[in-house]
């Protein structure tokens, strides 16, 4: 099996990381590693159809199923289901600070139960080929941001996950909202540094609050991977200089327009499928950000993409509110 190259990844998102959008996302990049939205193994075992939750295109690998869970048997079963239906990797969320999640023992209160996550990994490992992977928090409430989180680390590494992306933030399980949660506690950079620089042999990634590639850049200095989230959903043309910059190859979008273009057949056929437009064209909001016209595009898709029948003609039309330009990929 080929190596993964997790250089730079797209974190999950609810609600963002679709299907639909980690479509668009190919268009502007071909290396970044995609994650899906966070899937419960509730949803996977007990869900119908599976298809709505695991579904995905092709064009999308490298892509990453992340589960939301505790139970080691059903993660392991889930995992195994993520292996049958193509997934390149599968990753257990640790991080997540939902009030919801938390009710059900799933995201970030599992870094108070570090035995629970290892034995889940240790079952997910058993039960695939593909790698299982933990994206976690620095720490939890009252937790030290050191000595807690290196013990967390040591005991599910000792399971045979050798791979964690860690958001750089504690989750505030009580006092905080899972939105302030995103933006309230302080990052800290340099806890996940030393968290590498102890523990070489791992592969340790780093999350929260990266906007630039130049900042990815400095990032990598220190540890093996970045993960990017809101940024790269808000501001999607960030992802169009990421083959470039930190892969040393052409990425495939040579203009924002060029990108939007290639996305069509993708939109044409997932129409044919009885999806709506909007449920489609809303990932593409932010693809015009600051250019003369990107008012209009976001203004027209707005007011017409949702309307019954709305068809590609939709959004061409809005297309042709923005002047194409001549531009660099990383313009």
């Amino acid at each position: 099996m080929p190596q993964l190259d997790r250089t730079f990844s797209v974190a999950p998102m609810m609600d963002w990381t679709t299907r639909d959008y980690r479509a668009f996302a190919r268009t502007l990049t071909r290396h970044a590693l995609l994650y899906t939205e966070m899937v419960t193994t509730g949803a996977i075992l007990h869900g119908s159809p599976r298809e709505r939750f695991l579904g995905f295109d092709e064009v999308e690998h490298p892509i990453a199923l992340q589960l939301g869970g505790s139970d080691a048997g059903e993660l392991a079963e889930c995992a195994a289901i993520a292996e049958a239906w193509g997934y390149d990797e599968v990753n257990l969320n640790v991080g997540c600070p939902s009030d919801r999640v938390q009710n059900n023992l799933i995201g970030a209160c599992l870094m108070g139960h570090p035995e629970k996550v290892a034995s889940a990994v240790r079952a997910m490992r058993e039960a695939v080929s593909i790698p299982v992977t933990v994206k976690c928090r620095i720490g939890i409430d009252d937790q030290d941001e050191d000595k807690d989180l290196s013990r967390f680390i040591d005991i599910v590494a000792d399971a045979g996950c050798d791979t964690f992306i860690v958001h750089a933030r504690k989750a505030w399980l009580e006092g905080l909202s899972p939105k302030e949660n995103r933006d309230v506690p302080p990052l800290n950079y340099s806890r996940v540094h030393r968290l590498k620089a102890s523990r070489p042999e791992l592969h340790i990634g780093i999350n929260g609050g990266l906007k630039t590639l130049d900042a990815c850049r400095e990032q990598l200095e220190y540890v093996d991977s970045v993960m990017v989230g809101r940024e790269a959903y808000q501001n999607p043309w960030l992802l169009a200089g990421v083959d470039e910059a930190l892969y040393g190859e052409p990425g495939p979008a040579v203009s924002r327009h060029a990108a939007a273009r290639a996305l069509r057949p993708y939109i044409a056929r997932r129409l044919e499928e009885g999806a709506k437009l909007n449920h489609l064209t809303r990932h593409l909001l932010g693809l015009f950000q600051g250019q003369p016209g990107g008012r209009k595009f976001r203004r027209h898709l707005s007011e017409n993409a949702h309307r019954e029948g709305a068809s590609l003609a939709v959004f061409d039309d809005a297309l042709g509110l923005v002047a194409e330009r001549e531009a660099a990929a990383v313009a």
